[in-house]
């Protein structure tokens, strides 16, 4: 019995990561994630291309873009994204990763939490136990291995503290495309 549902799972997921991400309508595309068991608020936009691992432990809130390409990993822990959060181009989000010093190179995974009004630059890499702060910047090609205070702005490998944000956060975001 376990051997089937093995066999089911691993279809399952199969099916998430190539075909759903495909589907050239979001709202459909959304309902799908929603169905496989990913919380997301009202508004929220997963465009086409994206990875989702395990999206029973990935929750989205309101208003949310998520861009093209972006790989989402809840395998380690909760993956816990707020509201007005802009996640440009092929980012990538890991809840998991391998530890280096153990001699078994033993799986270690810790929860990641992108508050709200942040926003996440092109090709940016969050590594496993990361909270990136309310209204925080992480620019393009940068790799976060430490959490970020809120309203700052990081760049670098690996991220460094460059700016702060000045805005008032006042925005809603709306990301309607005619073909996502």
């Amino acid at each position: 019995m376990s051997r089937i549902f093995y066999i089911i799972f691993r279809f399952h997921a199969y099916v998430l990561r190539r075909w759903v991400s495909c589907i050239p309508f979001h709202l459909i595309r959304l309902q799908i994630y929603r169905w496989s068991g990913l919380t997301a608020g009202k508004k929220c936009s997963i465009l086409m291309g994206c990875e989702l691992r395990y999206p029973n432990k990935i929750i989205l809130g309101d208003h949310c873009v998520i861009n093209r390409d972006v790989l989402l990993d809840g395998r380690g822990g909760p993956l816990t994204i707020g509201n007005n959060v802009d996640i440009a181009q092929e980012v990538v989000i890991w809840t998991l990763g391998h530890d280096i010093q153990d001699d078994f190179h033993r799986d270690k995974g810790a929860p990641v939490t992108i508050e709200d009004y942040a926003w996440i630059g092109h090709r940016a890499i969050i590594m496993p136990g990361v909270t990136i702060g309310r209204g925080a910047v992480v620019a393009a090609g940068a790799v976060v291995t430490k959490s970020v205070a809120p309203m700052t702005i990081v760049a670098g490998v690996p991220a460094q503290v460059i700016g702060q944000r000045k805005s008032a956060l006042s925005y809603t975001k709306c990301h309607r495309p005619w073909f996502e």
